[in-house]
């Protein structure tokens, strides 16, 4: 079917099981919601499947980033990793939807189109207060908060800080959060949302196509605004935002310890300290339950990471966007558990090679053309 490099099995390995684990609480709430509150209040699977995900990404985008070398051809390969498949599933949303068979969050007639659109376009949805077309794209909003801070430490050369940003940015999210306990940004502050989206769309532009210290500049603009979004616009609260991106930058602290930048002990002080303020930052005993096993997956995956996985674990992995954003829409369509798996699968294989496979090489293409006509 496809196979992973074998240099990135562990992640796929990660990734499957982590989207297949939202995939089950949803389906859970979904199918059987008297067993599954049994075991959510024991442990919340999605909880544990997002946290993989946002440590994985810690690990490999500034990887990805630094392997490059060069920012344009970085946000050109998000652009094209992850648009073609939401452009995609958005588009099936609102079929569904215009037939009647998915109800769309209600917000998203009561805010201006362009700045729905502009929101979740530019995935940023979750941090600007406006209505998701698909629900679970929130995750992807903390990611770009990410990313922006990843390029800003790239461009200004203090990508080696992350144990330091870790470990920062948890210890701060603890009077942070007290302090600011709810999203600043409204649900109907329509001009602030526009105008710190129509930023960071501007930051990026720049970011990628300007030179010297004009790129610097945006892109420190865009770190900051990808941070103030955080603590501004976590709808969870800035506590639990601020936790997110700590532990995005935790995985990226065990990337440089295996990479010999920083030392092993620093790596694992920081993932500490992530995980001592991460532990209270929800009153749900189902809450630290799934963030303690995520790091401690996580680690067990990467001390074996040079042990060969099954291959169908790191297929999972390589199908899992299509997996995580495709899911709630079946929850509307098919009437029971067995069945609802019985589809996602397949149609997750068929969405990856129809879509991701083939918008992931055209953004290949253009980033060779464009060092091309650099040279």
């Amino acid at each position: 079917m496809f196979a992973a490099p074998a240099r990135l099995a562990w992640l796929d390995a990660l990734r499957g099981p982590a989207a297949l684990a939202v995939t089950m609480h949803h389906a859970g709430w979904t199918f059987i919601p008297a067993i599954w509150a049994e075991v959510d209040r024991r442990i919340d699977l999605g909880t544990w499947g997002v946290f993989v995900f946002f440590l994985v990404s810690g690990y490999i985008i500034p990887a990805s980033l630094e392997r490059r070398g060069d920012v344009r051809a970085f946000w050109t390969g998000r652009a094209f990793r992850l648009l073609p498949l939401l452009l995609a599933a958005c588009g099936l949303a609102l079929l569904l939807a215009q037939i009647g068979v998915l109800a769309l969050h209600p917000g998203l007639g009561e805010r201006p189109l362009p700045l729905v659109v502009l929101g979740n376009l530019t995935m940023l949805q979750e941090l600007l207060n406006l209505p998701a077309v698909i629900s679970v794209t929130w995750t992807l909003s903390y990611e770009m908060a990410f990313y922006l801070m990843s390029v800003a430490l790239f461009t200004v050369r203090q990508a080696h800080r992350s144990a330091g940003m870790a470990i920062a940015l948890a210890v701060a999210a603890v009077p942070v959060g007290l302090l600011l306990p709810r999203a600043t940004i409204g649900g109907r502050a329509d001009l602030a949302a526009a105008l710190l989206g129509l930023a960071v769309v501007a930051a990026i532009a720049v970011t990628a196509l300007g030179h010297g210290r004009t790129r610097t500049a945006a892109a420190a603009a865009g770190g900051l605004l990808g941070l103030a979004l955080v603590v501004l616009g976590s709808r969870a609260g800035t506590w639990q935002g601020m936790i997110i991106l700590a532990t995005m930058f935790a995985g990226t602290a065990v990337y440089r310890a295996e990479q010999g930048a920083i030392s092993w002990r620093t790596a694992a002080a920081a993932v500490a300290v992530v995980l001592g303020c991460a532990i209270p930052a929800k009153d749900d005993p189902a809450w630290a339950p799934a963030v303690v096993l995520a790091i401690g997956v996580f680690a067990l995956a990467l001390a074996l990471r040079r042990r060969a996985f099954p291959r169908w674990l790191a297929q999972l992995g390589v199908i899992s966007f299509s997996l995580y954003l495709l899911h709630p829409l079946l929850l509307y369509v098919l009437p029971d558990l067995v069945l609802y798996f019985a589809v996602l699968i397949p149609l997750s294989v068929m969405t990856y090679h129809l879509v991701e496979a083939p918008g992931q090489r055209l953004g290949k293409r253009l980033i060779v053309s464009g060092r091309d006509q650099t040279v």
